[in-house]
C-alpha cells in the first residue's frame, strides 16, 4: 500500500504483513481522546436515536442528514478519534451480516481489517489524529455466511467535528470483472495458455523469488536449506520450442486446422509439464509466446538433467500423430533448453539464451533439443561483435596485408606472392582471414573489403616493380569471393585498379575456390572470361576438395591449379609416403600441363615434400618451408634471390 496526505492508499489484493500487528482494538488510541468529545455516543446529535419527548437541538436540517445517513445504500459509520464506532447505518450492518446497533462501541479497524498490515494501520491513525486528510484502501472481508467480498474502505474527517466518516463499498463485482479482463488479457485465445505477457511476468517473479532462495546465499547446509525452504533450489529452467514446418500446415490446410493443431500441442505440453518428476520441487508454467512458439518455465529446477528429461518427453509426445476431425497430422519441434541459478540472471538474458539455443537446435537439423553452451554462445557473441564492426573497420584502416611467397620448385626463386589480409582489431588483436571472411561474405561487406585488398595488393606489386627495375617482376595473387562477382562489377573494378596503379594484367592473379569456379554459370563465368581476356590470370584454389569436374575444367578460363594441402601432407619422407597421394598428384599435374595450366602445391612444409613435388613436375610451391606470410618489406628482400633458403623465415 502507498498513499499521500491528500491521496488514497492502494493496498495489494491480499493485505501484506509488512509491520507488527496493532492491538486487537483501538484502545491504544484512547490516550489521544479529545477531552471535549465526551464519552462515546455523546454529543452526536442527529446520529443517535432520540427517546420520546426528547427535543432535537439540531433542527430539520440535522434530521434530514440523519435520515440520509440511515437510508444510504453506501455502508457508513461515524468514528471518534479513538477509532470507536459512534453510529453506523443499516447498510453497514447488512454488509457485515449484523444489526447496525450492534456495531456501536466496537473498534472500526477490527470491523474492516485495517490493522492487518502496518502501513494501513499507520495511515488510519494519521487520519484519526487529524494529520492526514483521508486515505483509501481495498480489503478482502469475510461475511458471517462464509462468503468473501472485496471492499473499498475510505476514511475521511468530518469538518469541525473531531470525528471521521468511514465508508465501505462492496466492489466484488468490479474485482471479478477485472479478474476476467485480466485473464483475457493474459491468456492466448487459441490455446487457452498464458501468453507472452503473463509468461514474462511470471518469469520475472520466479527469478526474484529464486534469487532470494539461492542456497549459496545461506550459511546453512544445502540439505537443511532445502528442508527449510520446502525444496527451494534457487535455480530456474526454460524449454523454448518452435514447431517444425507449422507454416506448411497453415498454407495447405488453412488457419482453422492450424489453430486446432496449436490447441492440441498445448494440451500435450501441459500434460508433459504436469508429469511426475518435472515439477515436484517447484511450480511450472506452459505458455504460448506467439505463432508456433511455446515455452515451459520450471521454477526451482534441480539441474540440467531435469530440463533435458522434460525436453525429451516433449519431443516424444509430439511425435505421436494428431487426429483432428479426420485430419491426421504429424509435427516435430526444435527445443532450446536453458537451466541456471536464478541469482544473477535476468528475464531478458535468460530468454536471449533460450532463443539462441533454439536457433542452434534448428541449425543442427531440427526435431531435437539442444542445451545452452556458454562456450558456443561466446563464439557467437564474438562473431556478432565482429560482424557489427567489420564495415567501419575498412574505413578506419584496421586492415593490413601480408604476403606469402610462391616459389619456383625447380630453381627456388620467388615467382609471386599471395596477399593475405589481417584485421588489427582493437579488442581481439590480429585476426586471420578464417575469423572474418565468412562473416564478410554473409553480410556483403566482402565487396568493399575485397576491393580494398585488390587495390592495396596491386599498388604494392607495382611498387616492388618500381623499386627493383632490373629484376624479374613478381605477380600478386588475390583471393576473390563469389559474392564479389555477383554483387559488384569485378571486371570494372579490376580494370580501374590496374589502370590506376599501372600494374600489368599478367602480374595479377585472382584465386577462386574450386566449388565457386566449377559451379560458375551466367554472370560469374562471363566475368571470369572477361578478366582472362584482359590478361589477368585465374587460379582455382584448394583444387581437389570440391566438384573435381575435370571435363568442365577444359572449358573454364583458368590458368593455374592450386592443389589442396591435404594431398601434400601425404608426401612425407620415402618411408612414410602414401603411394596413392603421389599417383593422384602426378595425374593431376600431367592433366593440368596437357591443358596448358600450371600447378601450385600448397602447405609445403618439408624438404622431402618439395623434392617429391619437384620430381612429379609441380611448378611452384607455397608453405612454411619457404616462408610464412610476412610484411611487404621482407618480400622486397627476397626479390632477385635466385634460390630461397629452405628454412622458414621468422614471422
Amino acid at each position: 500500500m502507498s498513499g499521500t496526505p491528500e491521496g488514497p492508499v492502494h493496498p495489494s489484493a491480499e493485505p501484506a504483513l509488512t509491520e507488527s500487528h496493532p492491538p486487537a482494538s483501538d484502545s491504544a488510541l484512547r490516550d489521544h481522546r479529545d477531552p471535549e468529545a465526551g464519552a462515546p455516543g455523546l454529543h452526536t446529535p442527529g446520529l443517535r436515536d432520540s427517546g420520546p419527548g426528547d427535543s432535537d437541538p439540531g433542527g430539520p436540517e440535522l434530521r434530514d442528514f440523519r435520515a440520509a445517513f440511515n437510508a444510504a445504500r453506501l455502508a457508513m459509520a461515524m468514528v471518534d478519534r479513538d477509532g470507536i464506532v459512534l453510529a453506523a447505518n443499516d447498510s453497514f450492518g447488512t454488509l457485515l451480516g449484523t444489526e447496525a446497533a450492534a456495531l456501536r462501541e466496537q473498534a472500526a479497524a477490527d470491523l474492516v481489517d485495517l490493522g492487518s498490515d502496518g502501513r494501513t494501520w499507520h495511515a488510519y491513525r494519521e487520519v484519526l489524529r487529524g494529520r492526514r486528510s483521508r486515505f483509501r484502501c481495498t480489503r478482502r472481508l469475510k461475511h458471517p455466511d462464509g462468503r468473501s467480498l472485496w471492499a473499498e474502505v475510505t476514511v475521511a474527517p468530518v469538518p469541525d467535528s473531531g470525528r471521521v466518516l468511514l465508508s465501505v463499498a462492496d466492489i466484488s463485482d468490479r474485482r471479478e470483472l477485472q479478474a476476467r479482463l485480466r485473464h483475457l488479457q493474459m491468456h492466448d485465445p487459441v490455446t487457452r495458455l498464458p501468453n507472452r505477457t503473463l509468461f514474462f511476468e511470471r518469469l520475472t517473479a520466479a527469478l526474484d523469488s529464486g534469487a532470494a532462495a539461492d542456497p549459496d546465499r545461506s550459511h546453512e547446509s544445502y540439505e537443511s536449506y532445502q528442508s527449510y525452504g520446502h525444496g527451494r533450489t534457487g535455480r530456474i529452467g526454460i524449454c523454448y520450442l518452435d514447431l517444425d514446418g507449422f507454416k506448411a500446415v497453415n498454407d495447405t490446410l488453412g488457419h482453422r486446422i492450424g489453430d486446432r493443431l496449436l490447441a492440441a500441442v498445448a494440451a500435450r505440453l501441459t500434460e508433459c509439464a504436469d508429469g511426475y518428476g518435472y515439477t515436484r520441487n517447484g511450480g511450472h508454467l506452459v505458455a504460448r509466446l506467439g505463432g508456433d512458439e511455446f515455452a515451459i518455465l520450471v521454477e526451482d529446477s534441480t539441474g540440467t538433467e531435469q530440463l533435458a528429461d522434460l525436453a525429451q518427453s516433449v519431443l516424444t509426445s509430439l511425435q505421436e500423430p494428431f487426429d483432428l476431425s479426420g485430419q491426421r497430422l504429424s509435427v516435430s519441434a526444435s527445443i532450446g533448453v536453458v537451466e541456471r541459478p536464478a541469482q544473477g540472471s535476468s528475464a531478458t538474458c535468460l530468454m536471449q539464451a533460450a532463443d539462441t539455443t533454439l536457433y542452434w537446435a534448428k541449425a543442427d537439423g531440427k526435431s531435437r533439443w539442444t542445451l545452452f553452451d556458454p562456450e558456443r554462445n561466446a563464439h557467437r557473441m564474438t562473431r556478432q561483435a565482429l560482424s557489427s564492426t567489420l564495415r567501419p573497420a575498412v574505413e578506419r584502416g584496421e586492415f593490413a596485408l601480408e604476403y606469402q611467397p610462391l616459389v619456383d620448385l625447380a630453381g627456388g626463386a620467388v615467382r609471386g606472392v599471395e596477399a593475405l589480409v589481417r584485421w588489427h582489431h582493437p579488442q581481439f588483436g590480429v585476426l586471420t582471414p578464417n575469423r572474418f571472411i565468412g562473416i564478410a561474405e554473409e553480410d556483403g561487406s566482402i565487396v568493399e573489403l575485397g576491393r580494398w585488398v585488390l587495390g592495396t595488393a596491386c599498388r604494392q606489386a607495382r611498387q616492388w616493380q618500381k623499386d627493383h627495375p632490373g629484376q624479374r617482376p613478381i605477380f600478386v595473387s588475390v583471393n576473390v569471393a563469389v559474392r564479389q562477382v555477383w554483387d559488384s562489377d569485378l571486371v570494372a573494378d579490376v580494370a580501374g585498379i590496374l589502370a590506376e596503379t599501372g600494374l600489368a594484367p599478367h602480374l595479377l592473379q585472382l584465386e577462386l575456390t574450386e566449388s565457386a569456379v566449377m559451379g560458375s554459370a551466367g554472370r560469374p563465368l562471363q566475368a571470369l572470361k572477361a578478366l582472362s581476356d584482359m590478361g589477368v590470370r585465374i587460379a582455382i584454389d584448394d583444387f581437389g576438395t570440391g566438384y573435381s569436374n575435370l571435363a568442365y575444367l577444359s572449358r573454364l578460363p583458368v590458368s593455374v591449379l592450386k592443389l589442396d594441402g591435404s594431398f601434400v601432407r601425404g608426401f612425407q619422407d620415402e618411408a612414410h609416403a602414401n603411394p596413392a597421394d603421389e599417383l593422384i598428384v602426378e595425374a593431376l599435374v600431367q592433366l593440368a600441363h596437357r591443358l596448358g595450366l600450371t600447378v601450385t602445391a600448397e602447405c609445403v612444409e618439408t624438404s622431402g615434400q618439395a623434392a617429391r613435388l619437384r620430381r612429379i613436375g609441380c611448378d611452384t610451391g607455397q608453405g612454411w618451408l619457404y616462408s610464412r606470410a610476412v610484411t611487404p618489406e621482407r618480400i622486397a628482400e627476397l626479390i632477385g634471390v635466385t634460390s630461397l633458403p629452405v628454412e622458414p623465415l621468422p614471422a
